[in-house]
């Protein structure tokens, strides 16, 4: 396969907690942290793509959100995917 074949850079779930929902629900980094039990790193590591989202944080933000944990898991998956394609895909 060639690299060519990847359309666009896929986007971090962190990318997606900070710009649909911290940002246009005015809730800060340390809010949520408080609010889901973690601590304030772990939020800033994901929303500055440093940092995965787990199944424990997949069911803690969809408590919070009142969205599904697989919302957050099929993120998360799909962007690994996305970086696995690319780093094999330049390899070869």
């Amino acid at each position: 396969m060639n690299i060519t074949k990847i359309e666009r850079k896929l986007t971090h779930p962190g990318e997606v907690l900070k710009e649909e929902f911290l940002k246009p629900m005015n809730i800060s980094q340390s809010e949520l942290a408080k609010s889901i039990g973690v601590s304030f790193r772990a939020v800033n590591e994901i929303v500055n793509e440093k940092r995965n989202i787990s199944p424990e944080m997949a069911l803690r933000l969809s408590k919070y959100f009142k969205t599904s944990p697989e919302f957050w898991l099929n993120l998360q998956i799909s962007y690994d995917l996305y970086k696995a394609k690319l780093k094999l895909w330049t390899a070869a």
